[in-house]
């Protein structure tokens, strides 16, 4: 059985199964499945039906901290309000850091 022909299959199994309004244990027991696999199956069928679009990464924006304090400290904000402050020369190491975390 080739890999499309095994998806339109558990396909048809879950429909039939949803139609049944049996438990998925007792759907399966009735018809001599095996659970695991239907569990398997209905998550993939189930997230490729609802599968989300990929985030698409951007730029954040960068400005520096008017500050008389220390005019070469920058700030970083982020989407979703998260700012990072207190950036400077001596740790942009740290920055990289944390941007690959992200």
């Amino acid at each position: 059985m080739t890999t499309h022909e095994r998806q339109q299959y558990w396909q048809q199994q879950m429909a039939d199964w949803q139609a049944s309004n049996l438990s998925g244990a007792a759907f399966c027991k009735q018809h001599a499945l095996s659970y695991h696999q239907f569990v398997y199956w209905r998550q993939k069928l189930t997230h490729d039906d609802h599968a989300q679009p990929d985030v698409v990464a951007g730029f954040a924006k960068v400005t520096p901290l008017q500050s008389s304090h220390s005019p070469a400290e920058l700030t970083l904000s982020l989407p979703g309000g998260v700012s990072i402050t207190g950036l400077h020369a001596g740790n942009i190491n740290l920055l990289g850091s944390i941007l690959r975390q992200l």
